[in-house]
């Protein structure tokens, strides 16, 4: 890990206090659906969306019916409430993406929210073969675990020390996954500090900048469109996300 990983601070109390905007983003969302609904569709691939710490799969709902309602084969995790990478998740979610996987005889996208973001990455690390791209939501994979408000609560819930990785779920946090991946992020995420939730721009990878609490991110509007447009992209052709014409107003430049 490197140095200014290590120097990160998390949010500041006044942000964190701000996360209580993610209700208000859950009715921005519900009032935007018929604007989401101007997104592109999908091409029935299947789509695993992980959720964040201590959540499940009802956290993930909206973002899941709307991806449903653009045509894609969408899965929840299934595994309850988010406690961190105890006995038998890791087994559990390989297992998955083996059978969406084997099911539709089609690589899997991999969206995950927070931790769930985490992951997704280290899902893709492992298995490239069986995985088409990544997508994750104020995940902070370029941090240390103490450049988030969120690290007690995470060591309370799965029995680990947050410094502890293990290298046997592909590696590096990091890392690039081998596979395209989007990066969205806040600046105004009141959990995780948005340095470490950024991802290097690559032929293949990409950050995308939103304005929205950590809490809200997996039904903020503008990110639920960035993950619908990032979804429609056919299996091969990846390309940057197009910041151009409207888009301008609502997604800034991350490298600004």
């Amino acid at each position: 890990m490197s140095v200014a990983a290590q120097a990160l601070s998390p949010p500041s109390r006044t942000l964190m206090f701000l996360e209580g905007r993610a209700i208000s983003e859950l009715g921005a969302f519900l009032g935007a659906l018929p604007l989401l609904s101007l997104a592109p569709k999908g091409d029935g691939h299947p789509v695993l969306v992980l959720p964040g710490l201590v959540a499940s799969d009802t956290s993930t709902r909206p973002l899941r019916s709307f991806l449903k309602s653009r045509g894609y084969a969408v899965s929840g995790w299934r595994q309850g409430r988010n406690l961190g990478l105890r006995h038998g998740v890791q087994n559990a979610m390989v297992d998955l993406v083996q059978e969406l996987n084997d099911t539709h005889g089609r690589k899997v996208s991999l969206v995950g929210w927070s931790l769930g973001g985490l992951y997704a990455r280290q899902l893709a690390k492992m298995m490239p073969d069986r995985v088409r791209s990544v997508i994750t939501l104020g995940s902070p994979f370029a941090s240390g675990p103490k450049a988030t408000n969120a690290w007690r609560v995470y060591e309370m819930a799965s029995g680990r020390s947050a410094d502890e990785e293990d290298n046997r779920f592909g590696g590096s946090l990091a890392g690039t996954p081998p596979v395209p991946t989007t990066a969205i992020f806040s600046r105004t995420d009141g959990v995780c500090a948005w340095q470490g939730c950024m991802e290097q721009s690559t032929a293949t990878s990409e950050s995308i900048e939103i304005e929205s609490s950590h809490c809200g991110m997996g039904h903020h509007p503008a990110a639920v469109y960035a993950v619908a447009d990032r979804l429609a992209q056919a299996e091969g052709e990846w390309s940057p996300f197009d910041r151009s014409g409207w888009r301008s107003l609502v997604y800034p430049n991350p490298h600004r």
